[in-house]
Order: C-alpha cells, then sequence, then structure tokens
C-alpha cells in the first residue's frame, strides 16, 4: 500500500476555512506544475465530502494517469461513490463496465466526430445569432448571460429536442447540481428531482415516436433501462454539454485578453492575425485552462496494482486522476506551463481517456471554435469592459469559471 505517512495537502487546493472552493482566476494552483515537474506519482490528499474527510491519492504522471482512466475493472467509479463530491451515481460519469457501455450506447452514435461535423452549419447558425443577439441588446454586454449560456444550451437542447420556452429553466437546475460547497446533498438532489420530472415527462412523450431527436433515442432505444437511468443520462447531456462548454468559452476570451502571446500583447491579437491557428489553440488552452475547479471522479481500487510509473497501491484506496498535473508532465509537453498554439501533437487528457472519455467532447470543440471564431471575425475590438481583477470566478462550484464576462466592443 502506498504510504500515507506524509501529511496530505487539502483539496481541492484553493478551499477556503468554510469548505468552499475558491479559485481565483482561470489559473490553476501551482501544485500541479510543482508535482509535474518533481515527477511526483501519488500525492496524498484529503477531501472532505458533506461533512467527513476521505483520505486519496492524487494520481499525477500523465502514464499513470490514463491507466487509472482506462481500467476501469481495476479503478472504479461506480465503489467510489461516496467519495464524490456531486451524486452522479447511476450516469455515465458514475458507472463502470457493461453497464456504462449500454447507457453510453444509447446516445454514443449521435456524438461521433462525423456526427458532430455534420452539425457545423447549425451551430454557426446558433453563435451568428446568438451575436446578433448580443450586439443588438447594446454594449457593455456580460459574454456569459448574453452569449456563452444561451449559444450552448440552445445547440444542445435542439439536438435533444428541448421546447425552446423551456430552456432557461435550466440554468437554475445546473447551477445547483454543479454546486460543491454551499449546499447540502437534499438541496442538489431537490434541484435534481425536478430536473428529472420535467425530463421523464419530455422521455414519455417520445416513446414510440420516430423523431430523430437525442431524447427520443433515449426514450426508444433506453426504454428498457431503469428510469432514474434514462433520466440521468438526459441530464447529463444537458448539464454537461451547456455549461462546460459555455464556461470555456469566457475562460478562453478571458485568457486570451490577458495573457501576452509571443511578441504579441495578447493571445487575443494573435489569433487576429493567425486566424488559421484557431484550431490547435484551442486545443492548447483546453490543456492548460480545463474547466475543472478541482480534480473530480475519484477511483476506488479493487485490487492490488501497479502503475506505469513503478508506484503502488492496495485494494480499497481511494484514488483521484488528475488531468491538470498530466497535462503539465514535462516528459509528453515539452516546456508544460508555456502556452504553445502550434503545440502538435498534444494529447491532453482534459476530456479523460478510455472508456470514460467525454461523449461529448466533439461538440463541446466544434461550439468553442465556432464561439471564438466568430468574436474574432465579427468583433475583432471586443475587450474587458473591467479591469481583470474585477472579473468575479465562481466559488463552491464543481466549474472554474468567471459568473460573468463585461465586455464592449
Amino acid at each position: 500500500m502506498q504510504d500515507m505517512s506524509a501529511t496530505p495537502l487539502r483539496h481541492p487546493f484553493y478551499v477556503d476555512n468554510l469548505g468552499v472552493n475558491r479559485p481565483p482566476g482561470p489559473d490553476k494552483h501551482p501544485y500541479y506544475s510543482q508535482f509535474a515537474a518533481s515527477g511526483s506519482s501519488l500525492v496524498p490528499v484529503v477531501r472532505t465530502v458533506h461533512g467527513r474527510p476521505v483520505d486519496a491519492f492524487l494520481v499525477c504522471r500523465y502514464m499513470d494517469v490514463k491507466e487509472v482512466f482506462r481500467r476501469q475493472e481495476v479503478f472504479s467509479r461506480t465503489a467510489a461513490a461516496l467519495a464524490d463530491h456531486i451524486d452522479v451515481s447511476g450516469t455515465l460519469l458514475g458507472l463502470d463496465g457493461e453497464k456504462h457501455a449500454t447507457v453510453r450506447g444509447t446516445v454514443k452514435d449521435a456524438f461521433t466526430a462525423s456526427a458532430v461535423t455534420a452539425l457545423r452549419d447549425v451551430v454557426d447558425h446558433a453563435a451568428a445569432g446568438q451575436l446578433a443577439a448580443m450586439t443588438n441588446k447594446g454594449r457593455p454586454a456580460d459574454l456569459v448571460q448574453d452569449f456563452a449560456l444561451p449559444f450552448t444550451l440552445h445547440v444542445i437542447c435542439d439536438m435533444l429536442g428541448l421546447p425552446g420556452e423551456d430552456r432557461m429553466k435550466f440554468r437554475k437546475w445546473g447551477d445547483t447540481f454543479l454546486a460543491t460547497g454551499g449546499l447540502t446533498r437534499e438541496e442538489a438532489a431537490q434541484s435534481a428531482m425536478e430536473m428529472g420530472a420535467y425530463l421523464w415527462q419530455q422521455l414519455e412523450q417520445r416513446r414510440g415516436q420516430a423523431t430523430g431527436d437525442v431524447l427520443t433515442r433515449i426514450a426508444t432505444a433506453a426504454a428498457d433501462q431503469p428510469m432514474d437511468v434514462q433520466i440521468k443520462l438526459a441530464i447529463a447531456l444537458v448539464v454537461g454539454g451547456w455549461e462546460t462548454t459555455a464556461t470555456s468559452i469566457a475562460t478562453f476570451v478571458f485568457v486570451l485578453h490577458t495573457r501576452p502571446y509571443r511578441t504579441y500583447k495578447t493571445g487575443w491579437d494573435y489569433l487576429l492575425d493567425h486566424p488559421e491557428q484557431l484550431g490547435s489553440a484551442v486545443a492548447e488552452l483546453q490543456r492548460l485552462y480545463s474547466t475543472a475547479a478541482g480534480d473530480e471522479l475519484p477511483r476506488r481500487v479493487m485490487a492490488d496494482v501497479e502503475l506505469p510509473s513503478g508506484a503502488r497501491l492496495s485494494k480499497g484506496d481511494i484514488v483521484i486522476p488528475s488531468p491538470d498535473a498530466a497535462n503539465r508532465d514535462p516528459s509528453v509537453f515539452p516546456r508544460p506551463d508555456e502556452m504553445d498554439f502550434e503545440r502538435n501533437p498534444n494529447p491532453h487528457l482534459t476530456f479523460g481517456h478510455g472508456p470514460h472519455y467525454c461523449v461529448g467532447a466533439h461538440l463541446g470543440a466544434l461550439e468553442l471554435r465556432t464561439a471564438i471564431g466568430v468574436l474574432l471575425r465579427e468583433l475583432p475590438q471586443l475587450r474587458l469592459a473591467v479591469p481583470a481583477s474585477q472579473v468575479p470566478w465562481k466559488a463552491g462550484h464543481s466549474l472554474l469559471g468567471p459568473e460573468e464576462l463585461p465586455v464592449e466592443w
């Protein structure tokens, strides 16, 4: 068994004395770079989950993190449910093995690279329409509320087939569902229950129909699955396919406006002159500035095991694979703390790896490229409307991003 005698670090690393995680901005805690630079494989941490301490090992080396992601039979999400800050039991994020494969198989064909490529015109239209709505409203604007959130919400709701008049209900439900501090499990459960009741009604209305939306696909292909599995699959797609991408849009725009790049004052200025590098720039921003406010999705070790680094774990250990540490591993990413829009290859683990690789990764990447691309083309003079230090960042939330992003042009 790996030694836990070293004093465990409090985790997530920006947790305050009230138990609320408060990242001060988009930059990851310096610990991640330190772990990567030192070659640390396993770092003892302790996290408070609903009032009780949980000891765990943070897995930091790139190949070790990939191994944990890959081997569901040894590193179980289902068996680690009590170590989760957010109750994701029964969802794609909380299942293993055949159960996970069965549920994922219900919708995966709608999110393949080719299926998402076919949506390019739809996503372009949604982005252009929301940008027009924002500019018509006048300046200054809040890029989060006026552009990123409605754009991504409409894309995923169109795919699911949700009525337009009901879509903004998911803002309240989603914020509560993704909160990690200041809420009891009962409060989070109440929000999930309201969202679940609504989605179940939508599923029931689609039984036996032939429409091509994703909710109908769930209602038909997953009809033999338990009620909670069907509901939670729909919840995961709405929340995961909407707020994570909206948060990334706002975060990346903030970073591009506040970080120098090579000889340019900002990354934004560089991309104005090099729009052909947008795709690789988005990948690099995903590597360095993921939306994770703190490492989540712990696993329980189901059998004694040795990781590729040689570190050993024992049955019963709790481990937390850290993409943010792995994404800074110098053996994989030369000059890992440097933002490099020409980095190739860029095999970051922000979307995971193996069976749990994010089902919506292709869609999220398309939305990011589309959103930032249309802002660069149509609003090249876009800039922050307040000093960067005055932009508020989410606290007590599983996603890292600005609460609002005032902009003008």
